[in-house]
């Protein structure tokens, strides 16, 4: 038996989450955490951005040192 399917939830174990986070946050909580975790995500996709762009210039740099 692979080992790897009994870590994937199934739909009671999903249907029994999301069950728990409504009675834990309440209904109107909701909308407000997953807006705050979607900016979160953006800004950290920003921030992945922004440091791809500072290592390409530092790259840069170092290559026109060398010449």
């Amino acid at each position: 038996m692979n080992t790897i399917l009994l870590a994937v939830p199934g739909g009671m174990s999903i249907a029994l989450i999301a069950i728990a986070i409504l009675l834990l946050f309440g209904g109107k909580k909701i909308p407000q955490l997953m807006r705050g975790m979607g900016s979160g995500i953006n800004e950290f996709k920003k921030g992945i951005k922004e440091g791809e762009g500072d290592a390409k210039k530092d790259e840069d740099k170092e290559t026109e040192k060398l010449n």
